[in-house]
């Protein structure tokens, strides 16, 4: 079963399976503040657990948790609370941590999709010089998960393209597929922030570079 429908949701429908609940729903903004954001995915959550107890619990959670800048953010401490007190008390799930997912459409917030729409409406993008980002298209997330989950038990698992993409990287990407000049202004501020992966997901990457990555992707969902 399917909880959600947004792109990572609609991804899943191919791999759905009765024994298992995807949790794709929740709290989609990583900038969001309101509690009652917060309090709606927990409440989702557990009546959700309750109603399936004998079902397996994949969860969907964010790498933004390794970066230091984001430590205290409401979104993180918010999914590090779902997972330690909520999740990991289930009988039997996988945690998944994603990277900032590219799909067609959804949530206007997230990077991909604020950086697009800012490329097309002409406005002013900064650009931090020192960042990185972590990048997966949804549908890698949802077949390297059909691949794999039978094998992933009571576990993190990062999931992610196992490399940092420069932001500026994102925008000439961008720029190259949209057909038009991004307006931006690089600025001395960022970091990148230490993800580790499994073997599988670099396997489940192996043939393919950052950088064709990056393009194949912005190139399918753009």
């Amino acid at each position: 079963m399917i909880i959600g429908n947004g792109i990572l949701a609609n991804a899943l429908i191919p791999y759905d399976r009765d024994d298992i609940i995807f949790f794709a729903s929740g709290v989609s903004n990583s900038l969001e503040t309101r509690n009652s954001e917060f309090e709606r995915e927990i409440t989702l959550l557990q009546t959700t657990l309750e109603k399936n107890a004998n079902k397996k619990l994949v969860y969907f959670s964010t790498c933004s948790i390794y970066d230091s800048s984001k430590t205290q953010s409401p979104y993180v401490l918010h999914k590090l609370n779902i997972e330690s007190k909520i999740v990991q008390d289930f009988e039997n799930f996988a945690i998944f941590r994603i990277g900032n997912a590219i799909g067609k459409g959804g949530n206007p917030n997230t990077l991909i999709n604020f950086l697009k729409n800012s490329i097309e409406s002409r406005t002013k993008i900064w650009v931090h010089k020192n960042a990185g980002r972590s990048i997966i298209g949804v549908n890698d997330i949802a077949l390297f998960i059909n691949l794999h989950l039978n094998s992933i038990n009571k576990k993190i698992i990062n999931l992610s393209y196992p490399h940092q993409f420069a932001p500026i990287d994102i925008v000439f990407s961008l720029e190259k597929y949209l057909g038009r000049k991004a307006c931006y202004e690089i600025i001395n501020e960022g970091d990148f922030y230490d993800i580790e992966f499994e073997k599988l997901i670099y396997d489940y990457f192996e043939n393919i570079s950052a950088t064709k990555y990056l393009d194949k992707t912005i190139a399918l969902y753009i």
